[in-house]
């Protein structure tokens, strides 16, 4: 008998693009699931099932799906039966307590004995339990932002980006609840030949993420301070140099962190590299 795996991902919303490009550079051959509940992967074992955010972490509990791509935020407040197995990278987003730009924010116990209006009343009320604070919430979704304006709450709690939308309504961020990114997470009962599909899956993720991180550089270097720059540049294990055509220079090439990546840059130029290329990396396997 075959042996596949059934993934969930949101049918909508701002982590289907992600989760779906995520799986395309993994080499899944997906088609895009408009109006479908499912659909077959062509050259890999996966189902993959596009459904409400809300409703996956469901799902993966009750094991319609062995899998699924949730934000933390949501994977908290549901408080379902489901493992992270790995975090994705995107998705980043805060679930931050806002309050009136006129307010005079004192720190958590600004809060009690105030109404908060959010759609996240398990996260809220476990902040507000670890504050040892009392204080009502009106569960509502959608423009939860709004609510201060029209006298339903003194505060909110959402989840924020920018702020842009938080200022437009004349709101102030004050608190962090929660930090949050995608991550995909499983039931506790994988088959043993499942577990090595997910295995293989997850090997794929991790060559993608460590890609995205890093760009491959390649510069010309002056042989009489080849030594300085080979130095400043780590690469996997250490940079490859080859010598160029011209007398007196060297070809080097290296793998570099995108958070270092500008530093690193000036200091190469001001060490007399030339012609220095940066180049993406569509996997990397170490």
């Amino acid at each position: 008998m075959s042996v596949n795996l059934k993934i969930a991902i949101q049918k909508s919303g701002r982590l289907h693009d992600d989760s779906i490009s995520l799986l395309k550079d993994c080499g899944i051959d997906i088609k895009n699931g408009v109006n479908r509940l499912m659909v077959e992967a062509e050259n890999f074992p996966l189902s993959v099932f596009f459904l409400r955010d809300d409703d996956i972490p469901q799902y993966v509990e009750d094991k319609v799906v062995d899998l699924g791509i949730v934000g933390e935020n949501v994977l908290f407040e549901k408080q379902k039966d489901a493992v992270v197995v790995e975090k994705l990278g995107f998705g980043k987003c805060r679930l931050s307590v806002a309050v009136p730009k006129v307010e005079e924010y004192t720190g958590p116990a600004f809060l009690n004995h105030k109404t908060i209006a959010t759609s996240y009343p398990v996260l809220v009320q476990h902040y507000l339990q670890q504050h040892q604070l009392t204080a009502e919430i009106h569960e509502i979704s959608g423009s939860v932002e709004i609510a201060p304006g029209i006298g339903l709450s003194d505060a909110i709690v959402d989840l924020v980006s920018s702020g842009s939308t938080l200022f437009m309504n004349g709101l102030k961020e004050v608190e962090v609840i929660l930090k949050s990114e995608a991550v995909m997470v499983k039931h506790q009962d994988l088959h043993p030949a499942q577990q090595q599909l997910l295995d293989k899956l997850l090997f794929r993720i991790r060559s993608v993420k460590k890609a995205r991180k890093n760009k491959y550089i390649l510069l010309n270097a002056p042989n009489h301070n080849l030594e300085n720059i080979v130095a400043l540049l780590p690469g996997i294990k250490s940079p490859t140099v080859l010598p160029l055509a011209q007398s007196g220079w060297s070809s080097v090439h290296s793998v570099v962190n995108e958070n270092d990546f500008w530093d690193l840059i000036e200091k190469l130029k001001i060490a007399g590299a030339e012609g220095i290329l940066v180049v993406p990396i569509e996997k990397m396997i170490v």
